[in-house]
């Protein structure tokens, strides 16, 4: 148990592969390539039932990538939402006997329990061309468990991006920052100017982790990274005090919209609209994929911190089978594909990384630049929280979110923070 359209060259190939049929591959299947395939009417009169945490504006989205799935194999979809909990969600549905076909796990490290609980089914080898096709190996990595490919990362989030109001900017003289030191003198220029630097959604413990996993992975180093997300590597280590330290620089009270209090009470939605409504009152938020940001919102890739190399910290959505069916298998297929993430991509607030997308698809410059930063940085690490046993990277009682929290009011405590973060560690993660 565990816990919590446009025609072009990538078209006519997805149309070729409509009229091939795909053979199915490691997922199992007779593999003859014949109702496995996701063209014509060949599952015309089948249901296909598929998972996600997503509700509102994303599930309608997806919704429309189902319609196209849908209008193209003739299956018919239904759509669970899982609610926030897949883990539990799925849990439930496994244990009863009754998986749905499939799921898009939203953290990496749930990928791989499932899989160790013989969960899933391998991607077929249809699916597994696709993705060697049109994805970079970090992404083929992160679907995989044990040397086997499972996932499909059908929808990303680059969570090195920081938003603003170029308005904003413009009126405090201010260009947008490429370095830490360039962000503090823009900080600087706009508390000069009356409007507070920068907004942070205190009350989302997630939020902060994102702050803090961008400066460790640009002060300590990709090595230490993948070491402190694993525990291989102590929270009290002199990297993570120096990480606190460094964004205590930026984290300076007079700087948060609200203060340390008011920041700390702040709701994620709230921080964005902060930066990007009319009136802002706020100059930069580190953010993934605004909904509606709308065609006026900046973005710049967050700062290098003495000299570090590009760098994304990246969480998403992957496909995974559970069902070894031929829905399930053609649904997989087709989310591998350009044209499937084409779909969302020109409704906004989505980002695929899928390097064979067109950027032509995205309806703003901004989420064409926090694409293509995704798809074109050599250096990109999962989300560290969500690759942590829930109760130390995502529990609101303790762990990262409590103490990161406690961190924000007082960013000065920066050896007691990581002194508190350790021994909640040592607790949790397995020897």
């Amino acid at each position: 148990m565990f816990s919590a359209l446009r025609l072009g060259r990538s078209s006519l190939w997805l149309v070729l592969l409509l009229l091939v049929p795909a053979c199915s591959g490691g997922g199992g299947g007779d593999g003859d390539g014949g109702e496995n395939g996701t063209g014509g009417d060949s599952l015309k009169g089948q249901q296909v039932e598929v998972t996600a945490t997503w509700s509102g504006v994303d599930q309608e989205r997806f919704s429309a990538v189902l319609d196209l799935f849908e209008e193209r194999t003739g299956a018919k979809v239904k759509f669970t939402s899982s609610g926030p909990d897949m883990a539990a969600f799925l849990t439930s549905r496994l244990d009863g006997g009754e998986a749905p076909d499939v799921a898009l796990l939203p953290q990496a490290r749930l990928l791989g329990e499932l899989a160790g609980r013989g969960a899933l089914q391998p991607l077929p080898q249809a699916a597994a061309d696709l993705v060697d096709r049109n994805y970079d190996p970090v992404w083929q990595d992160m679907g995989s468990a044990n040397g086997q490919l499972y996932g499909v990362w059908f929808k990303a989030a680059n969570k090195s991006t920081l938003w603003f109001n170029p308005a904003v900017l413009e009126a405090a003289g201010v260009k947008p920052p490429s370095t830490w030191e360039e962000l503090q003198a823009a900080a600087t220029a706009l508390a000069a100017d009356g409007i507070a630097p920068v907004s942070v959604g205190g009350a989302d413990g997630w939020t902060l982790t994102d702050w803090f996993e961008n400066v460790y992975l640009r002060t300590a180093g990709t090595t230490a990274y993948i070491d402190l997300t694993r525990h291989h590597l102590a929270w009290d280590d002199a990297t993570v005090v120096e990480a606190l330290q460094t964004l205590a620089e930026v984290f300076r009270p007079q700087w948060l919209a609200g203060g340390a209090q008011g920041a700390r009470q702040t709701d994620f939605a709230t921080s964005v609209a902060n930066v990007l409504a009319d009136p802002p009152k706020a100059g930069f938020v580190l953010e993934a994929n605004p909904p509606d940001a709308g065609p006026n919102a900046g973005l710049v890739d967050f700062p290098a911190i003495d000299g570090s190399p590009p760098s994304v910290v990246v969480g998403g959505d992957a496909a995974v089978l559970l069902a070894d069916t031929p829905g399930g298998r053609a649904l997989v297929e087709f989310l591998a594909t350009p044209e499937a993430a084409e779909v969302w991509a020109a409704r906004g607030g989505f980002t695929s990384p899928n390097k064979n997308v067109d950027a032509a698809a995205y309806p703003t410059d901004a989420e064409r630049r926090a694409f293509q930063a995704l798809v074109g940085t050599q250096v990109v690490r999962f989300d560290m929280s969500d690759q942590q046993p829930v109760a130390f990277g995502a529990h609101p009682d303790q762990g990262l979110w409590p103490l990161l929290q406690e961190y924000l009011a007082k960013p000065a405590a920066a050896a007691h923070v990581a002194a508190g973060l350790e021994r909640t560690a040592s607790n949790i993660f397995e020897p």
